[in-house]
This record gives structure tokens, C-alpha cells and sequence, in this order.
């Protein structure tokens, strides 16, 4: 669980950095540049040996879906709406994790959705007075298909790695980030407009950073927990970035200036419901 706290206090402030740092800045571009750059810093620990035979294909899938199509869902999600919205619509991802693991295991308990349905709860109390309206709703579509792959994603590795634990992640991890790569690079191709790109120092340090500490350790560290960690869990800490990125998109980065008591209040209101469903979801004994 470690893991994916650490990480949920990483990405707290990646939307707001994409928000409003890189603004303006193609984002089929920024996706490629940030697995590209997450690819080369995990290639050195690459070995083919520790693998078993006929893995290969399947990890650079399982990274295509998670990281590359999530991510091109997710950064073209920023041209329609704030950070603080794009971090609020990905509410739903914690109900697609244990959807999709229980159709892997080809089975339903509807009590594995009580705490994903308790941190949704918490994340929709956050922001209790957005309104969807126009190009909103197509942010929020791009979000539900970012969390969609994102959830089968993180379920698929972590159950290949629960079939493989003799195989250490670092081994294996960067064919999922050139499985991301190999999705967002063609994108950026079709759709991207490179001549047009220019970045500043700060966008361009942004950008790296982006790439190896929130999308190569961060992704890395993510999937390494959610094999350690029971699918309630896991499907819970996907909105535990929630309260956290809000508030950094709302207070530091001063996304509005409604810094108001009621504003506070549903953000610490929502927080509670989001800790509550992570200890929820530790106290609930599933088979896996």
C-alpha cells in the first residue's frame, strides 16, 4: 500500500503542472515525450532471460492500453477542461479496476464495490458544484475512457505478475512503457503538428520531469504495488490522488480564488470519505 500512496503524493501535482505549465502544448506531443523519456530510463534494467517465454507481446499490450492509450485520453482531456476537473472525472476509474478484475476472474461479489463507490462518493464532494456543460462533457468522456484503460491496465499486470513472481518488475517494466510509447508515438504522428511545438526552459524541465519521476517511477512504483495489494485497494487509491491533486490544482497552482471555508470544508469532507474507503477497503477480507 506504500507504493501507491507514494505515488498518489507524486501525481498530486502532475495535473496541475500540465494544467498550467504546459498549457497550450500538444498533447499527443507531451504524451510520447513523457513515455519515451520513462522508456529510456527503464531500458537499462531490461532482461529478456528473466522472463517467461511468450510474455513479451503481452506486456507491451498491457503497457499500449495503460499507458499509452490512457495517456492520450487523458492529456487531450486538459483542452477542454481545467486540472481540477480532469483530476474530479477520474472519479469513476476505482469502479472500473473491480469491475474488470471481476471479469477477469469471471465472477461478481458486489461488496468489492462498496469502498471504490465510498471514494467516489468522497471525490464527488470535493467539487459538489461542478456542472458538466458543453465541451465539459467531452473532458469527462475522455476521462472515463482514460480510466477505463487505465483499470485494465493495472489489473492485467498485476495479474501476470501474481503468475510470475519469480520475475522482478524492473525486469520487465519498460516494454510496458514502449508498449505505451508504440501507441501515443503513431498518434502524435497523425495528429501533431511538431514544427509548431516550442517549448521554454520551464516547459521543457517540466516535461522531464514529467517523464521520469511521475510517468517512470511513478508508473513503475504503481503497478509494483498493485500486484502487492488486494483489487479493493488498489481500485480505492485511484481517487486517493483525487483530494490531493485538487487541492494543489485549486491552491497552489490558484486554478480560482474560492478559497472559502465551504470550499475547504467539502475538500477535507471528501478527503475523510476517500481515507475511510482505504481502510474499508484493508479491513474487508476478499479471496482474490
Amino acid at each position: 500500500m506504500r507504493y501507491l500512496a507514494i505515488v498518489s503524493a507524486i501525481w498530486a501535482f502532475s495535473f496541475g503542472l500540465i494544467g498550467n505549465t504546459l498549457n497550450g502544448i500538444d498533447p499527443f506531443f507531451i504524451a510520447t515525450a513523457r513515455l519515451a523519456i520513462a522508456s529510456l530510463l527503464f531500458l537499462p534494467f531490461l532482461r529478456f532471460s528473466a522472463m517467461p517465454s511468450g510474455c513479451h507481446l503481452k506486456l507491451i499490450a498491457c503497457g499500449g492500453l495503460q499507458f499509452g492509450l490512457m495517456s492520450v485520453c487523458y492529456l487531450k482531456a486538459f483542452q477542454y477542461i481545467p486540472s481540477h476537473l480532469v483530476a474530479l472525472f477520474s472519479i469513476l476509474t476505482p469502479v472500473y479496476v473491480i469491475l474488470v478484475h471481476e471479469l477477469r476472474e469471471r465472477r461478481f461479489n458486489p461488496r468489492l464495490l462498496y469502498p471504490p463507490l465510498l471514494s467516489v462518493l468522497g471525490a464527488a464532494i470535493i467539487n459538489g458544484q461542478a456542472s458538466p456543460a458543453g465541451s465539459i462533457w467531452r473532458g469527462f468522456l475522455l476521462m472515463q475512457i482514460a480510466g477505463l484503460f487505465f483499470a485494465i491496465g493495472q489489473v492485467g499486470y498485476r495479474g501476470w505478475k501474481r503468475r510470475h513472481p519469480e520475475t522482478k518488475d524492473h525486469q520487465v517494466f519498460a516494454l510496458l512503457l514502449i508498449g505505451g510509447f508504440l501507441v501515443a508515438a503513431p498518434a502524435s504522428g497523425f495528429f501533431s503538428d511538431w514544427s509548431a511545438v516550442r517549448l521554454e526552459s520551464q516547459q521543457l524541465a517540466v516535461l522531464v520531469y514529467l517523464g521520469s519521476i511521475a510517468s517512470g517511477l511513478g508508473f513503475f512504483l504503481w503497478n509494483k504495488g498493485a500486484a502487492l495489494t488486494h483489487p479493493s485497494t488498489l481500485a480505492v487509491f485511484n481517487n486517493a490522488v483525487v483530494p490531493l491533486a485538487m487541492a494543489a490544482s485549486l491552491f497552489v497552482f490558484g486554478e480560482v480564488a474560492d478559497l472559502s471555508a465551504a470550499a475547504l470544508g467539502r475538500l477535507l469532507l471528501g478527503a475523510a470519505c476517500i481515507g475511510g474507503a482505504i481502510l474499508f477497503a484493508e479491513k474487508m477480507q476478499f479471496k482474490n
